[in-house]
């Protein structure tokens, strides 16, 4: 019984109800005009429903995101188009775009009757404080009769994803160091810094640019030789980001972990501009990023918008990939705690004289009771006297103000807030 009528609003039952007590009132006293009364009431909500579910309209809806990528706190905002295909004017429409709770409350419109083939436009404002990717969507349209006595639901499949980003904080340009590789192969950047006309030549080949042919070396050597040309050298970095749980305190936007995220993004995003060959490794060993290189800001905002902690209790496997793979120019830890394992593998990780920096985290301070800092101030005087460069962090730090800290001038020493 109650899913024959669940096409009948709160106002249809009532009269609905009413008639139906009307009409038993009236049989009782045998009243005929209250017996009439009673049948409108009872009809009037019944013909109402029947209508709008005969109702043939056809509705399109498109959803566009100003901007679709924002950071934390930013609000974004939504445009929905509602356009009437069909040939006879639509009813009433209430309409609903479905939003997680991040993003705030569900909006709601009320938009009267749309005549054939017109397009009405409906915007709103969404901003969530925690990064993530976020599904926007279906819009949920229910369609009302005149009184208001019935309605229709009806969903659309679309959907649209906004994705929040770390907040990035601006840093000053520092000098980091570290080693300089070529965007080609090491053996012809060795060649092309030894200074003889012989270093910059090689073998002609086939399909070789004849306009590229050396001849005084093709003279000397009895053979073609062709022009080798030189590889721009590019500084690369690693941004390694610690997630592990374990090693993070507090909860939500304000947590350690969000800020070790951020501090991530920021740093990432300074290199990035200043033309750094960008990797982003997490504790597990796993590259965020794909494809090692010159990166854009947008891909690197995008991978740690969605990016969460993970289970993982040492660091191992991330200095076991780093090993493996190389470490080539400058290394930038943003690290939690660490336990004296951690700490180990880290001090024997760092070889020759590329450079090292630890964003060193006392995740202790985010709570309310604060944890031992002899741990921290610990791993971090063992770190720097295996040569890294260590900025202290605690609760309340901004990464601005302990940054220029990094560079190759700069006194290893750290700030606490």
């Amino acid at each position: 019984m109650g899913a024959a009528f669940s096409g009948l609003t709160l106002r249809g039952r009532f009269l609905l109800v009413t008639g139906l007590a009307l009409a038993a009132a009236s049989l009782a006293l045998s009243q005929r005009d209250l017996l009439r009364v009673a049948l409108f009431l009872v009809a009037l909500p019944l013909v109402a429903m029947l209508v709008v579910s005969r109702t043939r309209y056809r509705l399109t809806c498109g959803r566009v995101l100003e901007p679709s990528r924002v950071p934390a706190g930013v609000a974004a905002t939504v445009l929905l188009r509602l356009e009437n295909v069909s040939r006879l004017p639509s009813g009433v429409l209430l309409m609903e775009d479905a939003l997680p709770y991040a993003l705030g409350r569900r909006p709601r419109f009320v938009l009267d009757r749309v005549p054939p083939g017109i397009t009405r436009e409906v915007r709103y404002r969404a901003r969530a404080d925690v990064r993530g990717r976020y599904q926007v969507g279906p819009l949920v349209v229910r369609l009302t009769d005149p009184f208001g006595l019935s309605r229709v639901t009806r969903s659309f499949s679309s959907v649209d994803e906004l994705v929040v980003t770390p907040a990035v904080t601006p840093l000053p340009r520092i000098r980091l160091g570290g080693d300089w590789a070529t965007g080609g192969d090491t053996s012809s950047r060795a060649l092309a810094t030894s200074g003889s006309d012989d270093a910059t030549t090689r073998e002609y080949r086939h399909g070789d640019d004849l306009r590229k042919v050396h001849w005084r070396s093709t003279a000397r050597m009895g053979e073609l030789m062709v022009r080798q040309e030189e590889h721009r050298l590019q500084s690369r970095a690693t941004v390694l980001l610690d997630g592990r749980a374990g090693a993070h305190r507090g909860e939500g936007p304000g947590s350690s972990f969000e800020w070790a995220v951020s501090a991530a993004a920021s740093i990432a995003v300074s290199l990035a501009q200043q033309g750094f060959g960008l990797r982003v490794l997490a504790d597990t060993g796993q590259d965020l990023v794909p494809h090692p290189g010159p990166v854009s800001e947008g891909v690197v905002l995008e991978v740690l918008a969605g990016v969460g902690t993970s289970k993982s209790t040492v660091l191992t496997p991330a200095v076991t990939q780093l090993r493996q793979s190389g470490l080539e120019g400058a290394l930038v830890a943003v690290l939690g705690l660490l336990s004296a394992h951690d700490t180990d593998e880290l001090v024997r990780l760092r070889q020759g004289s590329g450079r090292c920096v630890a964003v060193l985290i006392d995740a202790g301070t985010w709570t309310a009771r604060h944890g031992p800092r002899g741990d921290a101030e610990q791993s971090a005087r063992r770190l720097e006297a295996a040569g890294w460069r260590v900025l202290r962090i605690s609760h309340g730090t901004t990464l601005a103000a302990v940054w220029p800290l990094a560079g190759v001038h700069g006194p290893t020493v750290g700030v606490s807030g």
